[in-house]
């Protein structure tokens, strides 16, 4: 058995930042405990640090009896995750900077962000499950971070919802135990095809509805505008972007290593299910006048788009390239919008932007970039995304998705330039006041993930070449 603690850098260096920010949060004045964002930021930048070594002398493996798998997908799923979690802790500081709590802030971001570490690698039933866990709980405590009415429902809401999915995800997992008598996934690949079809079939519905759940997809997305508008605007940020990360790469790699010759038409389903959640998404938003609803249902749509890899995962040898690819993209993009929200959190409706292209001109420029990145303009790297993933959708045999998806694309222009049309038109008192940001953090996360988004769609071929490679089990 490779027990290799070096192999799980990047997750112990959060665990461990997580449990030293409790214990110097405690003790620090309140004046003092910026010092634990600190420690969060490092604990990134040290799993960034160590992914690029394991990248470069590919030192891929599996550790602790296989349960944990260090390859191609891990590696560029840990350095979405991490350079995200970096970004939403510098729009963050603004917003729990002095506060009571802030400490705590830090733990509970840190303790989520190494759930999501965990799904990416997971290669057993038991360590998904586990892994769904500490993603999740830290995560309902963080919706509810501000105490007021909308954050308490947002909270109450999510645990609800997570809840009930996650139950039924351990059920899935039994079910699929009991066919399969294994729960490691290359075991279940050579068992679950001789199993009970309808034992296996649930059982994959069971675990799929958990992490559908993680990424707010249809039918499990009615948590997410109502957490995204009552979170604060970082807590919003997190939910809508690395979550989905998670456990779009945790569905591919179990649907790739487990089910792929199972003889379950999964595949359909994901089809379907990636339709009618970019479809809903896109028809939602467009009535939105609050920027986080819309933002909320934009990420569901988004969301439709991703699942379209996962539909073709054993039918294109492109699937994965484009779905990592997709979601560094969307990861940076995504974040972008929502540091502008947090850098302005007066301007709650799509209103209260009029005019910010002449008060705030480099704000309104990241708005536009990122607003326009998410419906897959070039240069930005949601276009190079989307075309991969369109071609690899194609090449699945899905030509009917694909072109929904296109009609999807095009429609979804219209509610963000919605958002777009008022930041150029003559501004008003009341609404010049809302334009009052919070800080400069916010407004340099902004900047920041604009330029990363760019980056990738310029460069983005460096990522698809990453981003190759096989999956080990």
């Amino acid at each position: 058995m490779n027990e290799n603690l070096a192999a799980l850098i990047p997750e112990t260096a959060l665990l461990g930042a997580a449990v030293l920010g409790l214990l110097a949060g405690s003790w620090l004045p309140r004046r003092r405990q910026w010092l634990v964002a600190v420690l969060a930021a490092a604990a990134c930048a040290t799993g960034l640090t160590a992914t690029a070594i394991t990248m470069a002398t590919g030192r891929e493996q599996t550790v602790f009896a296989a349960a944990f798998a260090v390859d191609t997908a891990t590696d560029t799923g840990r350095l979405i995750v991490l350079t995200a979690l970096l970004l939403i802790v510098g729009m963050s500081v603004e917003t729990v900077r002095a506060h009571k709590r802030e400490a705590e802030y830090w733990v509970l971001l840190l303790m989520t962000g190494a759930g999501t570490l965990a799904l990416i690698g997971a290669n057993d039933l038991l360590m998904l499950f586990a892994a769904y866990l500490l993603a999740s709980v830290p995560a309902y405590a963080l919706a509810g971070f501000a105490k007021d009415a909308p954050g308490t429902e947002a909270a109450l809401k999510y645990y609800l919802m997570g809840a009930l999915l996650g139950i039924t995800m351990l059920a899935g997992t039994a079910l699929l135990y009991a066919a399969g008598h294994a729960t490691h996934y290359s075991e279940l690949a050579t068992t679950l095809p001789s199993a009970p079809y309808g034992l296996v079939a649930v059982g994959l519905v069971g675990v799929l509805a958990g992490l559908l759940f993680k990424t707010g997809a249809v039918p499990a997305h009615f948590w997410v505008p109502d957490v995204t508008d009552g979170a604060p605007a970082p807590v919003a940020a997190y939910v809508t972007t690395l979550p989905k990360i998670g456990a779009l790469i945790a569905g591919y790699r179990l649907l790739h290593q487990a089910l792929a010759d199972s003889g379950i038409n999964w595949s359909l389903l994901l089809a379907i299910l990636a339709a009618v959640t970019m479809t809903l998404g896109n028809l939602a938003a467009f009535f939105q006048t609050s920027v986080k609803r819309l933002l909320a249902y934009s990420t569901i749509s988004q969301v439709g788009y991703l699942l379209m890899a996962l539909a073709v995962t054993t039918r294109s040898d492109t699937a994965q390239k484009s779905l990592l690819l997709y979601l560094a993209a969307y990861a940076a993009t995504n974040l972008g919008a929502f540091a502008v929200v947090a850098a302005l959190p007066q301007a709650r409706a799509l209103a209260d932007y009029r005019g910010l292209a002449r008060r705030r001109p480099g704000l309104a420029a990241v708005l536009v970039v990122c607003l326009l990145g998410l419906v897959g303009t070039p240069p930005t790297g949601v276009f190079l995304g989307k075309l991969e993933i369109f071609s690899a959708t194609i090449d699945g045999g899905y030509t009917w998705l694909a072109a929904l998806a296109v009609a999807n694309t095009v429609a979804s222009l219209f509610y963000y330039l919605r958002w777009l049309g008022p930041l150029f038109l003559t501004t008003d008192t009341a609404s010049a006041d809302t334009h009052a940001g919070s800080g400069r953090w916010p407004a340099v996360t902004a900047h920041l993930a604009t330029a990363l988004s760019l980056t990738l769609g310029i460069a983005g071929q460096a990522v698809l070449t990453v981003a190759e490679g096989p999956l080990l089990s």
